[in-house]
């Protein structure tokens, strides 16, 4: 939240895998910055969830993951659908039969190592008529604001997807060295389990 602070962002989505507690949590601490969400795995990928209250489980049926999210009244998104690297990235062919059913598709993420991986998703989100959205897919402090949306002032769902319409996207790709980060904090934390 601090680096959110210094770095001039006013509202920071905290997506972590399959878990809201730590995006509950910092609500708590500073409701104005924090919108809950979650990246939620399903049967054939990963969708984005935005303003739930609760836990989307893993593991489910896209549609009823989409479904549960709706019911919480949240906003559904794909992360970066079309990244050719990552295994559960959705990809096209399993994007287009739930296109209709999600509010926007994230055009660029900040971790896709193949720019032209975002160019894809980019192409897809015209075609489709969806939102589009940028993502820093933050693992690390440093990362924050790699991908950012200039968007008008929002405090739900609804106004939220109405500014979405109209913001900008400033965005860079990160180094593909914070991967190694990533893979360093699994490797402490499956440590520290044992």
């Amino acid at each position: 939240m601090a680096a959110c602070r210094r770095k001039g962002i006013d509202r920071a989505a905290v997506t972590d895998h399959n878990s809201v507690a730590g995006a509950l949590a910092a609500r708590k601490i500073a409701p104005d910055l924090i919108v809950v969400g979650e990246e939620v795995n399903t049967d054939c990928g990963e969708i984005i969830a935005y303003f739930l209250n609760e836990l989307v489980p893993s593991g489910l049926p896209v549609r009823e993951a989409i479904v549960r999210v709706r019911g919480q009244g949240g906003v559904v998104g794909v992360s970066h659908p079309c990244d050719s690297l990552r295994r559960e990235a959705m990809g096209v062919e399993r994007l287009l039969p739930i296109v209709d059913q999600v509010d926007a598709l994230e055009v660029f993420n900040a971790r896709c190592i193949w720019p032209g991986d975002n160019d894809r998703a980019r192409a897809v989100a015209q075609e489709h008529g969806k939102l589009m959205f940028a993502g820093s897919d933050a693992h690390m402090a440093m990362e924050l604001g790699q991908a950012a949306m200039r968007m008008s002032p929002f405090d739900s769902p609804q106004t939220f997807l109405a500014s979405l319409a109209h913001a900008e996207i400033h965005a860079r790709l990160s180094s593909p060295l914070v991967h190694f980060g990533s893979t360093y904090a699994k490797l402490v934390k499956r440590i520290a389990r044992r």
